[in-house]
C-alpha cells in the first residue's frame, strides 16, 4: 500500500521531522520539562522493567493520579513505527522517531531475552552512541547492560547486572567490570540495573534529584512501594537458601556464588566486605553455623551438580568450571557431598528422564 502523502510529505517523513522538545501540557501551552527520558526497546524486551520506569515517571510528573506530563516526559523512540513485542508476547508502539538525542536527559535501552539475535537495529546502536558522544545519560535497564556493553559504551565503566545473568556478562565482556551484588549502580552518565523491581527504585531516584522529593514520594505512594532503595541495596538473593541475617554474610557468598572458577581466597573475600578474616569466619558461624571455606564449598558443588543434571558439558569442563584443577579431585568432592560420581547421576538422571 503507497505512504499516504500529506502536503507533498509521507506521514513518516512528517513524523521522522517530529521535535520531542515541544511537549505541551494540557493547556497547549509549551512546558520544559524536568526530567526527560528516551526508551529504546529491545526485541523481546522485559515489559516490567519498561512498565516501572515510565509509570514511575508518569506519577512523578503530576500530582495525585491525573497523569499529566508537568515535570516528566518520555517516548519510546524507534527508526520505524512496527509494534515491538516484549518477551511476554505483549506489543508496545513506538511514539517518536530518534530525534537529536540532547531533547533527553537520558536515554534508557530495555533489555529482554539474551538469545535474541540483534537485539535492537543498527540505527538505534548509531543512535546510543551519538547520544553518548553528545553527553547525554545512558541506562541499560535489565540486560540492557548487555546492549550497551556490546555498543562499546561500557568502556571504562562498572556494569551491574542481575545475578542470573552474571556468568554470562563476565563470559561475553571480560574486560568490562560487572557487579551482581547492588541492584543499581551510577557510574558516570552511565546507570545499569539489574531489573525486577529494582527498576521503579532507580526512575525514582532519578526523579528525587530531577524533579524532587514530593514527585518521588507521590510516585512511590500510589505504586505501594514503603520506601526506596538505595544503589547500595544488595539484590535479593539466597543461594542453597542460605539466608545470611548479617549482610556482610549475604555480601560474601555473592562474592562466592560469582566466582565458582575463578576461585577467591577467604581472605580476599574477607578484604572485599571490609573485615577481617577471623570476623568473616566468626560472622559465618553465627549466621550459617559454618565456616567460609564450607560455605564455599556447598556453593561450588551446587553448581557443578546443576552443570552435571542439567547440561552435557564434559565432566572435565565442569570440574574446571568449579574451581578444581583435576577431574580426580573433582570427582572425589562430587562423592563425598552426593554420595554417587557425577557419572552416575548424570546416567540415572537421564535414565529417569527417559
Amino acid at each position: 500500500m503507497p505512504a499516504t502523502i500529506v502536503s507533498g510529505k509521507t506521514l513518516w517523513e512528517i513524523w521522522m521531522a517530529v521535535d520531542v522538545r515541544t511537549s505541551k501540557d494540557v493547556s497547549g501551552a509549551a512546558s520544559p520539562k524536568a526530567l526527560r527520558v528516551g526508551f529504546i526497546l529491545s526485541k523481546s524486551f522485559t515489559l516490567s522493567a519498561f512498565a516501572l520506569f515510565v509509570d514511575t515517571l508518569r506519577l512523578a510528573s503530576d500530582s495525585e493520579d491525573r497523569s499529566r506530563r508537568v515535570h516528566c516526559d518520555w517516548d519510546v523512540l524507534s527508526s520505524t513505527r512496527n509494534f515491538i513485542s516484549s518477551s511476554s508476547g505483549i506489543q508496545v508502539a513506538p511514539t517518536a522517531p530518534f530525534a537529536d538525542p540532547s531533547c533527553f536527559d537520558y536515554i534508557a535501552v530495555v533489555g529482554g531475552l539474551l538469545k535474541v539475535d540483534e537485539p535492537i537495529d543498527s540505527y538505534a546502536l548509531a543512535y546510543l552512541r551519538k547520544a553518548a558522544n553528545a553527553g547525554v545519560g545512558l541506562i541499560g535497564l535489565c540486560t540492557g547492560s548487555f546492549i550497551l556493553a556490546e555498543a562499546g559504551l561500557l568502556k571504562g565503566h562498572t556494569a551491574c547486572v542481575s545475578w542470573l545473568h552474571h556468568r554470562e556478562f563476565r563470559g561475553r565482556f571480560p574486560d568490562i567490570e560487572a557487579t551482581s551484588e547492588q541492584i543499581f549502580r551510577f557510574d558516570g552518565k552511565v546507570a545499569t540495573c539489574a531489573g525486577g523491581s529494582s527498576v521503579a527504585d532507580l526512575a525514582a531516584t532519578l526523579v528525587r534529584h530531577h524533579v524532587g522529593e514530593a514527585a518521588e514520594r507521590n510516585a512511590l505512594e500510589i505504586l505501594q512501594i514503603r520506601h526506596r532503595r538505595d544503589a547500595t541495596d544488595l539484590q535479593p538473593r539466597n543461594p542453597l537458601g542460605l539466608e545470611a541475617r548479617d549482610r556482610r554474610v549475604h555480601l560474601a557468598i555473592m562474592m562466592m556464588e560469582q566466582h565458582t572458577e575463578d576461585l577467591l581466597s577467604i581472605d580476599s573475600i574477607a578484604t572485599m566486605t571490609n573485615v577481617s578474616r577471623r570476623q568473616l569466619e566468626r560472622l559465618f558461624e553465627s549466621d550459617m553455623g559454618a565456616s567460609p571455606s564450607a560455605i564455599y564449598m556447598k556453593i561450588r558443588m551446587a553448581a557443578a551438580l546443576n552443570m552435571v543434571v542439567r547440561t552435557n558439558k564434559p565432566l572435565i569442563e565442569i570440574a574446571l568450571e568449579t574451581g578444581f584443577e583435576s577431574l580426580s579431585h573433582f570427582t572425589r568432592r562430587f562423592r563425598a557431598a552426593f554420595g554417587d560420581t557425577p557419572s552416575q547421576i548424570r546416567r540415572d538422571g537421564r535414565r529417569q528422564a527417559g
